[in-house]
């Protein structure tokens, strides 16, 4: 059986409750005996300040950096808004992020069958939305020096600088995994940057070319920021892999989860170029919605998000696509027979808790494994 290490983190507000569902897959792998994993568990973010006094303890930094993948449940939330700024929950994920070098986050949008309606999106043009959003993590204008706010010292005016670089390593490496991830898809990426008022945007588009030169079984276009902001909900089938900037992307991302209904909906993969010890890539893995304290401990949160980062740990860090397909598979189906959390029912609809959602995930991904 194969065996892999991973260190969770259920985190803050409904973090938990959707954390008990990934475990709830976790366990039914084991008990198959298709894969074993080691899991270790951590408080984080706000309930780690709360416990140890940091929102990130020396321990489990150590431990998540020796495992194979880490899961995420949620982090922060109102009762830490007045901590000090090196203090706030959020400050964890950054420095996860930063210790495990995850330089590229990936965050799919697909329109599952049954729910439609539920988009604030015309339903004739999101037939068939799946798109993947391949997001530049760790560089850009977020990173750039020199930034800050300084004084004119001439005119004693105060001004605001960040900078915006890109260096070609960076930008290979993420073109070098969106044409990859293109191949095993639908064969084609679409660049999106500013090419015709920035520098930057135009090395970033030269440097990608370059790396398409290896990829020609995949197709290249390139799109304006702006152009593919409209495009995204115009006409979102037209995309399949999108790579782009880090701002670009933390704006397009956001834009693109609209489009399903519901952010209960959506994981995300964060990758860096470490290879674990199964030889994949170590990956960070969760759900993007936040911890949404106001309804924490209701049983009123949707799981799906989880799950689904399940199954992209599974696929992109564990090396078993063949599983991760089934699990994707197994919550569509639950979602596609009308069986739906709060947030996806109608306003006198009945609907499941978020135990016996899972519950229902379960039993189809059992069935599913045979």
């Amino acid at each position: 059986m194969k065996r892999a290490r991973l260190v969770a983190f259920p985190g803050d507000g409904i973090g938990p409750e959707v954390m008990e569902e990934g475990f709830r897959i976790i366990s039914l792998l084991k008990e198959s005996g298709l894969i074993e994993l080691e899991v270790q568990t951590f408080p984080v973010g706000g309930a780690s300040l709360d416990r140890f006094g940091v929102p990130l303890t020396q321990e489990a930094l150590d431990a998540a950096l020796k495992a194979d993948a880490v899961l995420l449940g949620a982090i922060g939330g109102p009762k830490w808004d007045k901590v000090e700024f090196a203090l706030r929950p959020e400050t964890a994920l950054l420095e996860l992020r930063k210790s495990l070098e995850v330089f590229c986050n990936l965050r799919p949008v697909k329109v599952f069958a049954g729910l439609e309606s539920l988009s604030p999106v015309k339903e004739g043009r999101i037939l068939g939305v799946d798109l993947l959003l391949v997001r530049e993590l760790t560089s850009g204008l977020y990173f750039g020096a020199p930034k800050g706010i300084f004084t004119d010292p001439e005119t004693n005016e105060p001004y605001g600088i960040n900078t915006l670089v890109y260096r070609k390593h960076e930008v290979e490496r993420l073109a070098k995994l969106g044409f990859e991830l293109a191949l095993a898809r639908r064969g084609k990426v679409t660049n999106v940057d500013k090419a015709n008022v920035l520098e930057s945007s135009r090395f970033w588009r030269g440097v990608v070319e370059e790396v398409h030169a290896s990829f020609r079984g995949v197709a290249l276009d390139h799109l304006l920021v702006d152009a593919a902001a409209m495009r995204i909900i115009l006409s979102p089938s037209q995309f399949d892999v999108l790579i782009t900037t880090n701002m670009f992307g933390d704006i397009l991302t956001d834009e693109a989860a609209c489009i399903v209904g519901s952010i209960g909906l959506l994981p995300s993969a964060s990758l860096g170029e470490r290879l674990n010890t199964l030889g994949e890539r170590s990956g960070f893995y969760e759900p993007i919605h936040g911890s949404a304290p106001d309804i924490a401990g209701k049983g009123l949160a949707n799981p799906s998000a989880m799950i689904l980062s399940v199954a992209m740990m599974l696929e992109m860090s564990l090396g078993e696509a063949s599983l991760a397909k089934k699990l994707a598979g197994s919550v569509e189906l639950v979602l596609k027979e009308g069986r739906r959390t709060k947030d996806l029912a109608s306003d006198n609809e009945a609907y499941l808790k978020t135990s016996e959602f899972g519950e229902n995930v379960e039993h189809a991904f059992r069935k599913a494994l045979g």
